[in-house]
């Protein structure tokens, strides 16, 4: 931690720290939402420190409590992640030597953190960076989630304090910065109406994964040169 310290600076830690306790903050409704649909108390603390992945944990439990498979989740939950194969292509080199060091990287491996890293050009600050951002997400979450999952509890009905809307503000705030390209704006407004109009009729969780269909009918043609 002191190396990590004396490269990132004052700065570069003043900038992860507001990350990390608003990511406590998300984690406290995610558990307060989770013991509030019925669930029991060992599951969000367990999703929280085995998958940690706040959109993929969210869709689950949105899926579970509306009554879906488990199967259906999983494979949702799995395809939101999918997004970390490319991510650790970009950054394997931060990660350091060692089996138990590239293993624990890839477990903090989640957008905030990799966004740190690839802001910074030096390789030792990027590294820095990433373990700072993703040690200081990983303590922040499951503190969060467990202190939701005990305030959960404790409130009773965790809807009552609007705590219910986190669940799609997330997932919003994480799908807002794409949707500024032309092509991804199409494909999310494809995957939507197929998922609404497959709800009426299908169970929880299968519309979210045909709504994926999007991707398929939104990507543009290329023209190939004569």
């Amino acid at each position: 931690m002191r190396t990590i310290w004396r490269t990132l600076g004052r700065e570069g830690i003043r900038d992860i720290a507001p990350v990390c306790l608003a990511s406590g903050v998300v984690g406290a409704s995610f558990g307060a939402i989770t013991v509030g649909a019925g669930l029991p108390l060992w599951l969000p603390v367990l999703l929280s420190f085995v998958v940690f992945g706040g959109a993929s944990q969210f869709l689950f439990i949105g899926i579970i409590a509306a009554g879906g498979s488990p199967i259906a989740a999983v494979v949702a939950g799995l395809l939101v992640n999918s997004r970390h194969l490319p991510f650790g292509m970009a950054l394997g080199d931060v990660f350091g030597s060692g089996l138990l060091r590239r293993i624990a990287g890839s477990h903090l491996m989640i957008d905030e953190s990799v966004a740190f890293a690839l802001a910074e050009r030096n390789p030792d600050r990027r590294s820095a960076a990433y373990w700072a951002c993703g040690l200081g997400l990983f303590v922040c979450w499951n503190t969060g989630v467990l202190l939701g999952t005990v305030g959960g509890t404790i409130i009773g009905d965790p809807n009552a304090f609007g705590l219910d809307a986190a669940f799609p503000a997330v997932l919003l705030a994480l799908v807002l910065p794409a949707l500024r390209d032309v092509v991804t704006m199409r494909a999310a407004l494809i995957g939507a109406l197929i998922a609404l109009a497959t709800s009426m009729f299908l169970p929880a969780g299968l519309p979210v994964l045909l709504g994926l269909a999007g991707l398929g009918v939104a990507v543009p043609r290329t023209k190939v040169p004569a």
